[in-house]
């Protein structure tokens, strides 16, 4: 989707009637993008899905953890399971992120956990690694629940890494590193940050952020300062499919 299908998808949406997604609205009517990126906070988010068929698959899970100041508060964390309404394979993705179908009995549904979600983000903007395929998940349950969809801005962590391969493989005269992987546990061994375990929501948020935090520093040396800067650079638009 392009930018500018989804500033005409705002356009034609009806304003929100649920109080969490009106004061969302509100949040990012007006955004300062010549401000400095430490001055803005940040909410690291990752999600745990039945299967990556955006038409088909749900949501099980959700984690976020905040940056402020550019510092991982690691005490202001958001997490929780969420009961999907078709039932998942046990032998599919259970697998890979470990939660059963027996913990997902008694989880609270989508419509209850997003409304706190937006709540526990607030005028935060949103961070993950490939968050395009997270918004969109997302987006399709306030749609779909609360007909309308959350204007929080997300930069993407994948986008950011290329970035910065880019800029410091453009400071040398030999070829291009074609094999580097941005898989996010192996970027975070590239850049030796603390490894936490994978195919968990939080645990993924929080090794997210290292890597955010990381790159972020690392490309404001490379020139980039505002949050102009690095929107051009790694934005992902929310979609709505």
């Amino acid at each position: 989707m392009t930018i500018l299908s989804h500033l005409l998808n705002i356009f034609r949406e009806k304003p929100p009637s649920h109080p969490s997604f009106v004061r969302n609205h509100a949040f990012f009517k007006d955004i300062d993008q010549d401000r400095p990126l430490n001055e803005f906070d940040f909410v690291v988010l990752d999600t745990e899905l039945t299967g990556l068929s955006q038409r088909q698959d749900e949501i099980v899970s959700i984690g976020a953890v905040r940056i402020s100041n550019m510092h991982i508060m690691a005490g202001h964390t958001f997490y929780s399971l969420v009961k999907p309404k078709t039932k998942i394979d046990a032998t599919g993705a259970t697998l890979i992120h470990q939660i059963t179908p027996q913990e997902l009995l008694t989880a609270p549904e989508i419509a209850t956990v997003l409304p706190a979600l937006v709540d526990y983000c607030g005028s935060a903007f949103m961070v993950g690694h490939y968050i395009g395929l997270d918004s969109h998940f997302l987006n399709k349950a306030a749609k779909k629940h609360f007909k309308t969809t959350l204007r929080t801005p997300c930069l993407d962590t994948m986008r950011l890494a290329q970035i910065y391969a880019e800029k410091i493989w453009g400071r040398h005269n030999d070829q291009y590193n074609l094999q580097v992987s941005y898989n996010l546990t192996d970027l975070c061994k590239e850049y030796k940050l603390p490894l936490f375990p994978a195919h968990n929501a939080l645990q993924d948020a929080m090794q997210t952020a290292y890597l955010f935090v990381f790159l972020v520093k690392s490309l404001q040396q490379q020139g980039l300062i505002t949050l102009k800067d690095f929107f051009r650079a790694g934005q992902s638009w929310n979609r709505i499919i």
